[in-house]
This record gives C-alpha cells, sequence and structure tokens, in this order.
C-alpha cells in the first residue's frame, strides 16, 4: 500500500470558464485581493474591491447594491474622526483629510464599478467573516471600523439564514437582470483570531453552511470555490503562512491561484497568459547598461511580442507598458 503523506483538495472544472473576454467583478476579504490582484496583473479583465476590502456578507451586500445602482455618495454620508474624513461603507484607504478629496475619490471609484458592472458577466464574492459590526447610535452595519472606540458599536453573528435571505433576494434581483451570470462564492481562509479559535470556527462553518444552501437554490449560477479548505485541509503548515500566523503566505496564494486557474481558465488563455508574465517580466527586468544594442534590441523585441498580442486580443491594455519601453529607446 503506497504511503499517503497529505491530503489534496481536487477542483474539478466547472461548467463556466474566464478567459480574456470575461469581465469579472471580485468584492469581499482580502483574499479576494489576491486572487483579483494576481488576474489584473495578468491582465484578465477584473475590477477588484471598488470599496475596498470587505469582510461580512451584509457589508458585502451593501457594496454590490450601491454599484448597481450607481448612486453617488454625498457628504451626509461622511463622517469626520481623527483628522479624517472616512465612510463607514468604506475600507480606510478611501479616507482623507480633505472632505471634497475623500467624496471625489469615493465617487469615482463607484461611477468606475458601476460602468463596468454593466458587462461584469462572473463575479467572484469571498466572505471573511459573520461576525457583523453597527453603529450604535444608527443602527447600521459598517464595513470598517476606522479605529472608531469599541463602546460606538454593537456586534453579532449573523445567523445562517439570515445570509442565506439578504444573498436569496439580492441574487434573485441580479438574475434577471443577468440570466446567464455566474458567481464564484468562497471563504476566505485568513483567520479571525480576534474571535479565539471557537469563535473563529463558528464564523466560517457559519458562512459555508449559507454558501452551500445558496448554491442549492441557484445551482445553475452559483459555485464554491473551496479556498478555505485547500489552506485548512491541503496545505496545512504553518510555513504556508505569513509572519503573523493568520494569513496565507505568497506561496500559499500561488498555490490557491494554481487551483483556481486550471479549474476556470481555459488553456488557450492560460498560454496567452503565461505570454502576458513574460512581457510583465521584460518590463520589470533592471537593465545594468541601457544604451547597450543588445538592451535596445530586447526592448524592440518586447515591443513585437506587444504588437502580437495585441493584434490577436485588441481589448488587452498595454499602454503603460509601451511607453515605459519606448522611453528606454528615447534615451
Amino acid at each position: 500500500m503506497d504511503s499517503v503523506f497529505r491530503t489534496v483538495v481536487n477542483v474539478k472544472p466547472y461548467s463556466f470558464s474566464i478567459d480574456y473576454g470575461t469581465a469579472t467583478m471580485l468584492l469581499g476579504s482580502c483574499f479576494t485581493e489576491n486572487i483579483g490582484e494576481t488576474m489584473v496583473n495578468r491582465k484578465l479583465p477584473a475590477l477588484v474591491n471598488p470599496f475596498g476590502v470587505i469582510y461580512n456578507p451584509i457589508s458585502v451586500n451593501l457594496v454590490l447594491k450601491r454599484i448597481i445602482q450607481g448612486n453617488p455618495y454625498g457628504n451626509d454620508d461622511l463622517m469626520h474622526h481623527n483628522n479624517q474624513w472616512i465612510s463607514l461603507n468604506h475600507h480606510t484607504s478611501f479616507s482623507k483629510p480633505n472632505q471634497a478629496e475623500c467624496l471625489e475619490g469615493i465617487n469615482l471609484s463607484l461611477s468606475n464599478a458601476h460602468n463596468f458592472w454593466q458587462k461584469t458577466q462572473r463575479l467572484i464574492i469571498t466572505f471573511g467573516t459573520a461576525r457583523v459590526f453597527y453603529l450604535a447610535k444608527t443602527g447600521k452595519p459598517v464595513a470598517n471600523c476606522h479605529k472608531i472606540p469599541a463602546k460606538e458599536f454593537t456586534r453579532r453573528l449573523l445567523s445562517v439564514e439570515e445570509i442565506v435571505g439578504i444573498w436569496k433576494s439580492e441574487f434573485e434581483e441580479i438574475l434577471r437582470e443577468k440570466p446567464n451570470l455566474k458567481a464564484i462564492l468562497t471563504v476566505s481562509p485568513v483567520r479571525h483570531w480576534k474571535d479565539g479559535a471557537e469563535g473563529n470556527q463558528l464564523s466560517k462553518a457559519t458562512l459555508i453552511l449559507a454558501i452551500n444552501r445558496l448554491i442549492e437554490i441557484f445551482p445553475n449560477n452559483l459555485v464554491y470555490f473551496p479556498a478555505y479548505e485547500i489552506v485548512m485541509d491541503d496545505l496545512r503548515d504553518y510555513r504556508f503562512y505569513s509572519n503573523d500566523m493568520l494569513h496565507p503566505s505568497p506561496l500559499a496564494v500561488e498555490y490557491i491561484w494554481d487551483k483556481f486557474k486550471d479549474s476556470l481558465i481555459p488553456q488557450l488563455a492560460q498560454q496567452l497568459m503565461t505570454e502576458v508574465e513574460k512581457i510583465a517580466q521584460a518590463v520589470n527586468h533592471k537593465p545594468f547598461n541601457t544604451q547597450s544594442e543588445e538592451f535596445k534590441q530586447f526592448i524592440k523585441n518586447t515591443l513585437l511580442k506587444i504588437g502580437s498580442i495585441g493584434q490577436r486580443k485588441p481589448n488587452i491594455d498595454f499602454t503603460h507598458e509601451v511607453d515605459l519601453l519606448n522611453r528606454y529607446l528615447c534615451t
């Protein structure tokens, strides 16, 4: 009998795919950013967290509703705290000392997301926690507490039924307008250790049960990608965590990406992705001598490769890369 030293989480190919013609919106926890940034860096048409990182199912739902509606934010939607103008629906990266600048950044991102939604074909949502903070004086859920004192909030664990109820209504509305949209639901493998070991597991289990129920309701449009299980049961080793022992390491993210890629991205798109990666490596190459003939030829060859990809896939934007390479030729 062969010895088995690890359990492997195999992800079978889904009935649909993501490629260079598939607009994909990603919302949710920081794990969404890991996958989303990988897609963006490989020039796939993806929009990642236009409100910043969002952790709980209620806030993700409110973000998606706002994106679909496209209603801009006003001054009354902001708070002033610790010399910063903030939005409790947004990540701290949107906060600014100047109110007008804060509002401008928020509404620009919202407008871009609303326009992107019109062409979105795939939706990837990662839930991080089933616990939600509510601003005590309004009773409204918040996406981020912005280091406001804890006494200003109440906090509770959502039930499976609450999560299912909110998202069942949301997907019913979405699928009336976009019947062919496919949604990939995941649970973040990042541990929320402030809740303790038992609290973290209870939260993750709640999310998994809710997602499973939603997939039962919408079997033709929703699927589950087992990011949480890959880290917990497949990798299952602290060498696959960052220094805080809570977030997956870059190596773990790469491993999960490979599983994601092989289950969702067709071979032809993967081949093109390899070409795009080589372009990125060439652009990021730090030469010893930018005036050498060898380097100039290297730049010209890279531009020819970009042109070849552009002829096949004109929707892939290499403007930044072309500008940077042309600067070398002009010096």
